[in-house]
């Protein structure tokens, strides 16, 4: 059961309209890293989730929250298209549509389809997707998917900070940039629980080494120019997960042969063979 509390937790009141700010913002509810996308994805996570009921109980909290910081920058949206210049960029757009809109630095959908409201989409106004979201039933995937995540929403909301001057927005983006911090910091000790309490880095963590071609586990090819990948941690000495040492490989090894296939039905027209 969700219930809404209509006070924000942080404020969200711009200095003053800037459609061009509105149109930003859209990137960080909408967008693949945007706060609808980890919103979602901690909620299914959860819901699906049949560990420790800790781990439970911790996607909903973060969820919810996630759902909290949607509705501030919805909000912000909403209040940077309150009283915006509409009439100058339709004074600009009877020269050329196109033009005006670019000049403008408005997302033409904020005013034709919402109203001067905020969009479920990202700052081009593509709609938001189930597909970007990651709940795969494995929290310690799960884990390191939220941990990416929450690195590049981070990422972005810094970005779209140096690129403003508006203090308002800046105080809200600065309290997105302090969660999603503590977030990181969530999410890499969750996934170091559970590479502890699993008992190793891979996952899954329980299927059979056996099963697999250990002899090639742990071989670096080295398939493009130059040899300076063979300076990284990942090229030699012993592997993460104490059961193999890396190495690295000049030329990947070639175990197959070079496929000959049979020609397809002549029902299929595919290209016929060759006559001899």
């Amino acid at each position: 059961m969700f219930r809404h509390q209509k006070e924000l937790q942080f404020e969200a009141k711009p200095d003053r309209p800037n459609p061009l700010i509105a149109k930003y913002l859209q990137e960080l509810i909408g967008g693949q890293y945007g706060e609808m996308s980890v919103a979602m994805q901690y909620l299914f996570q959860g819901w699906s989730c049949r560990g420790e009921e800790k781990y439970k109980d911790m996607l909903m909290d973060i969820a919810t929250e996630e759902l909290g910081h949607v509705e501030m920058l919805a909000t912000m949206v909403a209040r940077l298209l309150e009283d915006a210049p509409v009439e100058d960029q339709e004074e600009a757009m009877k020269k050329d549509p196109t033009i005006g809109a670019i000049i403008s630095g408005m997302n033409p959908q904020h005013a034709i389809v919402a109203g001067l409201g905020p969009r479920p989409a990202d700052s081009v106004g593509n709609p938001w997707s189930g597909g970007y979201i990651v709940a795969s039933g494995n929290l310690l995937a799960d884990f390191r998917a939220n941990l990416n995540a929450e690195s590049q929403g981070r990422l972005q909301v810094a970005r779209i900070y140096e690129m403003i001057d508006d203090r308002g927005v800046k105080d809200l983006l600065s309290v997105l940039l302090a969660r999603d911090s503590y977030h990181q910091n969530l999410w890499a000790a969750a996934v170091k629980e559970l590479e502890e309490t699993e008992g190793g880095i891979l996952v899954p963590t329980t299927f059979p080494r056996e099963e697999e071609r250990k002899d090639i586990a742990y071989d670096f090819y080295n398939f493009s120019e130059g040899d300076e990948s063979s300076e990284g941690s990942w090229a030699k000495g012993k592997a993460l997960d104490g059961e193999g040492e890396y190495q690295w490989l000049e030329e990947p090894k070639i175990e197959g042969e070079a496929p000959k296939l049979k020609p397809v039905t002549p029902k299929m027209y595919g290209t016929p063979p060759k006559k001899k």
